[in-house]
Formats: C-alpha cells, structure tokens, sequence
C-alpha cells in the first residue's frame, strides 16, 4: 500500500487522542517555562539600543568588548559577530556622547563602516508589546466570528483552539531555548495563524459538504464523516504547507540575520499549523458536535 493510501485509511479521529496527550504534555511544559524565564525579548520589546554595523574588514568580538570596557558601557551589552557585520545589543539607551565615541572607535577598525543604531525608550516598548499582544486577540476574535457565521460555533471554536495552540508552541519553544522575540517575531505568529486557519478552513469545508449528503443517527457515522473529509483533504494540506515550509527553510538557512527569527518561527509554526490543522481541529468539532448527538431530545 502507498503511503497516500495509508494516510487517506487512517483512524485520525482515534489517533487524536494521543496527540492531544502530546499536545497539552508541550502546552504544560511551555506554561512553566514562560513562567520560570519568560521570553527573551529584542530591543524592540524593552528599553535600550541596538547597534547594527556593517564592516569591510574583519574585526572580532574580542576587539569591540575592551572598547565596550573602555567607554564604560559594558555592563548588559550583548555582542553578536557575523561575516561582514557585528550587531552591539544594550539594555540601557546610550547618549549622543556614547553613541558618537562608540562610531570613532569602531572607525579606528575599519575606516569604511556603517552604522544603524535603533533606541526605544521604556514607553515605547510597553506599547510595542500591548499593540503585538491585541494584534494576535483581535485576529483570532475575527476569525471566530467569520466561522461562526460561516460555519457554526463549534467550527469556530475549534479553529481557535487549532490556532492558539500553533502560536503558543511556537512561543513556548522561543521561551525554552532563549531565542530572541522582535517585530519580526510576532508578523511570523500572525503569519502562522493565517496559514493554520487557511487549512482547517479546507478541512471543516470539506466536513460540512459531506454532512449535507450523510444521515447523522450515532457517533460512529460522526467518526467516519470526519475521518473521510481529512482523508480527503490530508495531500492537499501537505503539499501548501511542504511547500511554504520549504520557502521558510531556505530563509532560515540563506537569510540575513534580520529575518533568522521570523524564518525560524515560520519553520516551526507550519510544522505545528499542519499537525494541528489535521489532529487537533477536526477531531475537537467531533467531540463537541458528538456531545450535541448525545443530548435527549426535548419534550414538545
């Protein structure tokens, strides 16, 4: 048997309930990390100046940190080398005076270099954040309402359950691995969402057209009209995702240093927006639409 004729016969509504195990196993994991570390954000998010120069020649880490050491902004800087650029992160915003030293120095290195220097100041990085917060809450309050009106609500409610999920593992890894949450971070997330509903969209689409055509008398005509519409759809959602996914490696891999994050976010995310699409969103509309089977009928 090939391998799309074992995924069109599997059990996905039985096999849901490991994944859901997995699934809430990670959500717990990730809760007590975000707790204990938190996220390791970017200047984007807290106060301080990050410093972004471009070089001609080679010069190393060890050759900007006694200058660091020298004009006594050490303290809390965080130096990343590259190729052809060193990016200096600060925890406090440097002054006119700082920021005109640290360039003279630089240039004493490397007489051709460029600087970028961005600051955010503590108000700014508060609104940074409350504003990336009510992005992610408002496009999920419109995507619930879009399926409930489309849809139903049990539609609507597992699309959103799909979805938070995908954003939080995504989050959650970043908080256990200490990788650094900018702007760019957070377009990925809202990225991922869209992608993760697109395709259980096409699931639940798929699972209404078949309950037109189907008589609904137990659980198991329930179970089969589910697994028959993912079955349907399961190469269609594996080619849109393998084929984003592949778009978001190569940025990963050949990317500049400014989208690394976004790429890997991206990477992770439609691996978790494919899964959770496939075992997570159908199979929970089947348990909420099994519990509305299972009620008595009310007395006329």
């Amino acid at each position: 048997m090939s391998f799309k004729s074992k995924l069109k016969n599997l059990d996905y509504v039985h096999i849901s309930r490991g994944c859901y195990a997995i699934s809430i196993a990670l959500t717990i994991i990730g809760v007590i990390c975000l707790s204990i570390f938190g996220l390791n954000y970017s200047v984007d998010f807290k106060a301080g100046s990050n410093v972004d120069i471009s070089l001609t020649e080679t010069v190393t880490k060890e050759q900007i940190e006694p200058i660091l050491q020298e004009l006594g902004i050490a303290e809390g800087t965080h130096v990343t080398p590259g190729a052809d650029r060193i990016t200096i992160r600060f925890t406090k915003v440097l002054d006119e005076d700082q920021d005109h030293q640290l360039k003279n120095e630089i240039l004493k290195l490397d007489s051709e270099a460029s600087f970028e220097v961005n600051t955010v100041d503590p108000e700014m990085a508060r609104e940074l954040a409350r504003n990336a917060m009510l992005a992610v809450l408002w496009s999920c309050l419109g995507i619930i309402v879009y399926v409930s009106i489309r849809f139903e609500w049990r539609f609507a409610v597992a699309a959103v359950v799909s979805l938070l999920h995908d954003a939080f593992m995504v989050v959650a890894l970043f908080s256990i691995f200490r990788l650094e949450v900018d702007l760019t971070f957070i377009i990925a997330v809202l990225t991922i969402i869209g992608y993760s509903i697109n395709d259980t969209i096409v699931i639940f689409d798929r699972i209404r057209e078949n309950l037109r055509f189907s008589k609904l008398k137990t659980r198991e005509d329930l179970i089969t009209i589910v697994n028959k519409s993912v079955s349907q759809t399961i190469m269609r959602s594996l080619y849109t995702a393998l084929t984003v996914f592949i778009a978001a490696l190569f940025l990963l891999l050949l990317g500049g240093a400014s989208i690394k994050m976004f790429s890997l976010a991206m990477v992770i995310g439609l691996l978790f927006g494919a899964y959770s699409s496939i075992f997570i969103a159908s199979p929970l509309w089947f348990v909420l639409k099994s519990r509305q089977k299972n009620k008595p009928a009310k007395a006329s």
